[in-house]
């Protein structure tokens, strides 16, 4: 394998897609129901806790980009290949493709259960998997520009779902966020881990980072999406605390859908219905790049002939595993499960990644160098 990666030029993307590509994979089927779970943590403070973890994002962001600035033009698969060499490198490799679908199944399973329990209760889940999978295809087949379209769409199209949730504030009490701190740093910290969730979805600018054109602004962009993203989250959780009681949100397992429900428009009497469907666009670009991610780590491991192979393998493989999550328990527990790994994989790891490299480019170099 390559180390450094050099894309087609025109496969190259200007460097503020990257703001678009982070708040969009980041948007996705957590931001539905995240509240009740900070809540349970950290209380009425859980607005806090979703703050932190936005400043604990954006630090990983950066030690992300710096990390990739070592190199040339490389990705994480060409990265541990240096820095672990051929065999350890590539069991790391696999892992992380094995991350990335875990990411995609976690996605696409939360989605479906969504459009089961509010829209389509009838449908079967293979019928909505697979035509999901068909549209995921398109973009993953296409490659990462169509992908990195589809993102900036998904960004503006769904801008509208945003102002409508002014409307619950119209019966919101402020005075639910009072007394502030009641909860204590243990609580609040709890409760900014349980974002993790939420907020991934910015680590696979380990992936994309070669396709970038302008490598010094990506830092700067890829900023520029997760203050967003956090802002928005922060947001939402206002509006949340302030609009439900402490009684009620416990028992709210979609904190934002519930939101939409009560807004009225003189020709739409059930407007959750619209946002729920609509919510595809913002569930498409995560899916698209985490397939992506990982077929394109086939492709560094074994070569560029068979990419479209890997993504329709990969397609089919994932296509069986949505089949056996059935029950919301197996949905919850599959949750959990990835929760912690991707835990670690997002927020532990590139520490730990970023303290190899700098000490095999930094301090190693000067050893031979003397």
């Amino acid at each position: 394998m390559k180390i450094h990666v050099q894309p087609q030029p025109q496969s190259l993307l200007n460097a503020f897609m990257v703001m678009f590509i982070i708040h969009s994979v980041q948007l996705g089927v957590g931001v539905q129901g995240f509240q009740r779970i900070i809540y349970m943590d950290a209380g009425h403070d859980a607005w806090i806790s979703v703050g932190l973890s936005g400043v604990v994002t954006c630090f990983i962001g950066f030690i992300m980009v710096k990390t990739l600035n070592y190199y040339e033009s490389s990705d994480l698969y060409g990265i541990q290949q240096d820095v672990y060499g051929k065999w350890l490198g590539s069991c790391m490799n696999a892992l992380y493709i094995f991350y990335c679908l875990g990411a995609f199944l976690v996605v696409m399973r939360n989605y479906i259960e969504v459009l089961q329990a509010w829209v389509f209760p009838e449908v079967p889940t293979w019928f909505i998997s697979l035509t999901l999978l068909m549209l995921v295809l398109y973009g993953a087949l296409g490659g990462f520009r169509i992908i990195a379209g589809v993102s900036f769409f998904s960004v503006f199209l769904s801008l509208w779902l945003l102002f409508l949730l002014g409307y619950p504030l119209q019966f919101s009490h402020w005075s639910n966020l009072l007394p502030i701190l009641e909860s204590n740093a243990t609580e609040i910290l709890k409760g900014t881990y349980s974002m993790t969730f939420t907020v991934i979805g910015f680590e696979l600018i380990y992936s994309f980072y070669p396709f970038i054109k302008e490598k010094k602004k990506v830092h700067m962009y890829m900023q520029f999406g997760l203050v967003y993203t956090t802002l928005l989250y922060v947001a939402i959780m206002l509006v949340t605390l302030s609009y439900f009681s402490g009684g009620q949100l416990e028992r709210t397992i979609w904190g934002t859908l519930s939101l939409f429900k009560i807004v009225r428009l003189p020709f739409i009497e059930r407007f959750e219905y619209v946002a729920i469907t609509f919510w595809m666009l913002l569930i498409l670009p995560n899916l698209m790049l985490y397939l992506w991610s990982a077929s394109r780590g086939l492709t560094r491991m074994f070569g560029e002939k068979r990419r479209r192979g890997y993504i329709w393998a990969l397609s089919f493989i994932l296509f069986g595993c949505i089949q056996l999550f059935v029950t919301r328990q197996q949905i919850n527990q599959l949750n959990n499960i990835f929760a912690q790994l991707a835990f670690f994989v997002v927020y532990c790891y590139p520490l730990f990644l970023f303290l190899i490299v700098w000490l095999k480019k930094k301090v190693f170099r000067k050893e031979v160098k003397s």
